[in-house]
């Protein structure tokens, strides 16, 4: 026990410990992008919408794309950590912080491209002191500024521990300002016997809550669409769908996370195939679910066909945004189950090899979604069309970025594993079995 904890602790304060030439030149490189991004940015608040390929009859593109994408990511988290931690599913505590801070990071990124989104970002202030709640704009608002907040409490809370454990382990290794940040952090935590009960109280409390946020944050969103008068959107599963392509994406991503933190910051002994084949069977029963829905939506629709409902239905399976639909039908849903299911294939590299593939199907998913219903004529005149412009590729390019900035900033200074809970859940597991061999002796001798 003793040595199985040194060495976490140990692979655990690495990355703050010290900082190698390789670092920078992600963060640099990172840096640079962001930069580009800004000025892309800046020719677009300066210029005004007409830079970018959205006009009046195609008004959203890659922002929104990107907006509901990071959004739909964030439930990385929530599923991960507060629906397995209800479970009790012991297997979760390696995994849990990177979860976590995909879901804060995420919900960060994301909540940006609705400021980008804007011709004038100056008038997004106008949502917050003249918003009328009819509004579902003003719904997403409030949902996505509440989900962020209970997230990054939820965040927080388990890191506690650890971050006294920092606190107490690398004072004097590290800069003034990061001991500082260390000790307010911490709260003065000692691991009395009082505060390990109110703690473990605040994590049950805020795992409950949080599970119904992040579905209505998600409801929500699909609400700005399906509330529209928009054939495409017209749907009253939409925000079912959205929902479970968000927890899908989430997991595919949280996996890709995984491999990567784990082959950089040599974590096999912790995070293991065992929990890549756990979350690789969540990803594909979710694959399940997105073919289950996919099929009830275009069966029902298509059954009807009714009127602009055609346009809609061409455009999609046989016409210009076929090649989307059918690498997301195909790559995305179809692949991962394959992938997953069968036995050699259900290695770390072919399972983080479908979660690429669904994130990258659920990109282009939230692409097509949007461009799609706003293609459609309301009135008849031609189809518009909309292709994105350099400066949308340099501010998608830059969100990506940003993200992995965040993460690449987050894992050298916060504690990466879940430090507490898992030497935790050993000691718990160790008495449970120790429990059972002196039942099993007991029973031995009542026999004899």
């Amino acid at each position: 026990m003793s040595s199985w904890q040194e060495r976490l602790e140990e692979r655990t304060l690495d990355p703050a410990r010290s900082t190698p030439r390789n670092y920078w030149l992600v963060v640099g490189a990172l840096a640079a992008v962001i930069a580009w991004a800004l000025y892309a940015y800046f020719v677009q608040v300066r210029d005004g919408l007409v830079v970018t390929g959205m006009r009046d009859r195609i008004s959203w593109g890659l922002y929104i794309t990107m907006f509901v994408f990071f959004i739909g990511i964030s439930h990385a988290g929530t599923l991960i950590s507060a629906i397995l931690r209800v479970a009790n599913a012991t297997w979760r505590t390696p995994v849990t912080r990177m979860a976590e801070f995909i879901t804060a990071v995420a919900l960060m990124t994301g909540a940006l491209f609705v400021i980008v989104d804007l011709g004038r970002p100056d008038r997004f202030l106008n949502v917050l002191i003249h918003g009328r709640w009819q509004s579902p704009i003003v719904w997403d608002v409030t949902a996505v500024t509440t989900y962020l907040t209970a997230s990054l409490l939820y965040l927080y809370l388990p890191m506690i521990p650890d971050l006294a454990f920092f606190r107490d382990r690398l004072t004097g290794s590290v800069s003034k300002w990061q001991s500082g940040l260390y000790r307010i952090l911490a709260i003065n935590w000692k691991g009395t016997d009082t505060q390990k009960r109110q703690l473990h109280s605040s994590i049950s409390i805020m795992m409950i809550l949080i599970i119904p946020i992040a579905v209505s944050v998600h409801t929500v969103v699909s609400w700005i669409f399906a509330m529209t008068l928009r054939e495409a959107w017209n749907s009253a599963i939409f925000g079912f769908f959205f929902v479970a392509g968000a927890i899908f994406s989430g997991i595919a991503t949280l996996i890709i996370m995984m491999a990567l933190l784990r082959r950089v910051y040599r974590l096999e002994e912790y995070i293991t195939q065992k929990h890549f084949q756990y979350l690789g069977f969540l990803m594909a029963a979710m694959a399940g679910v997105m073919l289950y829905a996919n099929i009830s939506e275009y069966v029902t629709a298509g059954f009807k066909l009714e009127e602009g409902a055609e346009f809609i239905f061409r455009q999609l399976f046989v016409a210009e945004f076929a090649p989307y639909f059918w690498f997301y039908i195909v790559a995305g849903i179809l692949a991962p189950i394959v992938l997953i299911f069968i036995p050699r294939m259900r290695t770390i590299g072919g399972i983080v090899a479908a979660a690429v593939l669904v994130d990258l199907a659920m990109f282009v998913e939230r692409y097509f979604i949007v461009v799609t219903g706003l293609r459609a004529p309301l009135l008849p005149y031609e189809p518009a069309n909309y292709t994105p412009t350099w400066v949308e590729w340099s501010i998608t390019a830059g969100g990506f970025a940003f993200f992995a900035l965040l993460v690449t900033v987050f894992v050298r200074i916060f504690p990466i594993m879940a430090v507490y809970e898992m030497a935790e859940e050993r000691e718990e597991l160790a008495a449970e079995r120790l429990s059972l061999e002196s039942d099993g002796a007991l029973t031995g001798e009542a026999g004899l």
